[in-house]
């Protein structure tokens, strides 16, 4: 652990801070198929850069924080507050406006840039469920609010960008159809 104190690979902490490093090399992925996009308008594509970067320095920042037990986290190690969670959401509302609203469910596909989003949403998820996890075994205090509500906000975050790049390349996105209206 960061503190210094040694646990098993099984533990629920180092499960915690491996799945979000596999989010932050994830996010990468979706850099770099950015980075070779050819229907992304630079702008658009310096927008999403600059705004993943920024959140894979989060999730450093969170994940080593989560490498240790509350109340051993060095001094060094600058804590996310409030304000990282609420950017998030502010993001989103810009990205909003230019969408059209959903009426039905999207499936997770779409080109590189795109579908490799919808991986990292997951794992996301996967990343809050770790955290909600490990607060259930360890208590409240296990894993702080604001790192919670970054989680919650960073997979809503990447499912509207992933939808805001679509719309940026004019990408059509899959509309999941129900069983019962693809068998008719």
């Amino acid at each position: 652990m960061l503190d210094g104190s040694r646990v098993g690979k099984q533990d629920g902490r180092v499960g915690l801070f491996g799945t979000i490093d596999e989010l932050n090399s994830h996010i990468g992925v979706v850099r770099m198929e950015i980075s070779r996009s050819e229907s992304l308008q630079s702008v658009h594509a310096n927008i999403a850069d600059e705004s993943l970067d920024r959140v894979q320095q989060e999730l450093f920042d969170i994940g080593g924080e989560c490498s240790c037990p509350p109340g051993s986290i060095p001094e060094k190690v600058t804590l996310v507050g409030s304000g990282q969670p609420d950017r998030l959401v502010s993001e989103m509302d810009g990205w909003l406006e230019d969408l059209e609203p959903l009426e039905s469910f999207i499936l997770p596909t779409g080109s590189a840039p795109v579908a490799t989003m919808h991986v990292a949403r997951t794992v996301a998820r996967r990343a809050e469920r770790g955290a909600c996890s490990l607060r259930d075994k360890e208590g409240e205090d296990a894993v702080r609010p604001e790192v919670m509500a970054y989680l919650n906000r960073l997979s809503d975050w990447l499912f509207v960008l992933a939808r805001w790049i679509a719309h940026c390349t004019s990408e059509n996105e899959v509309l999941w159809t129900p069983l019962g209206e693809r068998e008719s």
